[in-house]
């Protein structure tokens, strides 16, 4: 195996992600990793402490994909455009996208967004004492529409099906919004 004497974290994730894109998260091993980057097993542990580490990393780096819509967006706007942007990344990389169901929000990127929701759900009158039900309610049921669809479960429904399924479910979600405050 050729040496490769630099490489960084960065390196070690891209081929991680480019090795889920490619052939699913199962193929994501720490030898087929190295063998990507073009090192040794061992000298990935420069850079990350384990597998489980490295899966956090990989929610990490699609999670780093979503745009930044600032200060610009608040309220539902803002909610409607992080949906979104979770569709195109779960898009991007369906192999990696559920992990983001599976694995506890630790990283930045996770935390990132969950603030971002609360800020959010505060936005559109959800009370304080509800942000933490909120945003766990709105975040599984997005994420668990989208895992769904980068999983394959609608494979037989039509791209443009799919679309209006997702736009009727954030409808669904932004009517659901009083509901957490005991309104009916």
């Amino acid at each position: 195996m050729p040496r490769h004497s630099r490489f960084t974290r960065d390196d070690v994730i891209a081929g991680a992600l480019s090795i889920a894109d490619e052939q699913g998260l199962g193929a994501v091993t720490m030898a087929a990793v190295a063998g990507r980057v073009g090192v040794t097993p061992m000298a990935l542990y420069r850079h990350v402490d384990d597998k489980e580490h490295l899966l956090d990393l990989l929610v990490e780096a699609v999670l780093s994909e979503l745009s930044d819509p600032g200060s610009r967006l608040s309220g539902w706007p803002l909610l409607e455009a992080l949906a979104h942007g979770l569709r195109a990344a779960a898009e991007r990389h369906p192999h990696v996208f559920p992990l983001l169901l599976q694995r506890p929000a630790i990283t930045s990127g996770s935390l990132l967004l969950r603030a971002r929701i609360r800020g959010a759900l505060l936005d559109c009158g959800v009370s304080a004492e509800d942000l933490d039900r909120g945003e766990r309610l709105v975040s599984t049921v997005a994420l668990g529409f989208l895992a769904s669809e980068a999983g394959g479960r609608f494979h037989d429904v039509p791209p443009d099906q799919r679309d209006i399924d997702f736009e009727i479910l954030l409808e669904l979600v932004r009517q659901g919004l009083p509901a957490l405050n005991g309104e009916q």
